[in-house]
């Protein structure tokens, strides 16, 4: 049984930091693909950020230069570090896990919610103008 719990989301304001963690169990070692999506108020979830099981990271544009995904498998936690937070980064983030696709005889992860089969119940980040 997967299981994904996000922290660390909380209100700051626009310029300001923050850092998510996913503590996350029950997930294959091999060949999966964990990140973070969001979803604002009225607007449909995207993706983040993805890391896959070999540590390659993928971006959305709206993340690259100010996120920053890791992981620390030692401790079994997924971070976003997120600096120079906008106003319009304000939404609920979710963690989210799932296997990587096969294709073209390699294995990857595409930054779309479609990647994931299981999700933590989220985490509300507010940025204030």
């Amino acid at each position: 049984q997967v299981q994904l719990v996000e922290s660390g989301g909380g209100s700051v304001q626009s310029g300001g930091s923050l850092r998510l963690s996913c503590a996350a169990s029950g997930h294959t070692r091999r060949n999966y693909c964990i990140g973070w999506s969001r979803q604002a108020p009225g607007k449909e979830r995207e993706g983040v950020a993805v890391i896959d099981s070999d540590g390659r990271t993928t971006y959305a544009d709206s993340a690259k230069g100010r996120f920053t995904i890791s992981q620390d498998n030692a401790k079994n936690t997924l971070y976003l570090q997120m600096n120079s937070l906008k106003p319009e980064d304000t939404a609920m983030y979710y963690c989210a896990a799932g296997l990587a696709y096969y294709g073209g005889g390699y294995y990857y992860c595409v930054i779309q919610p479609s990647q994931y089969t299981y999700w933590g119940q989220g985490t509300q980040v507010t940025v204030s103008s």
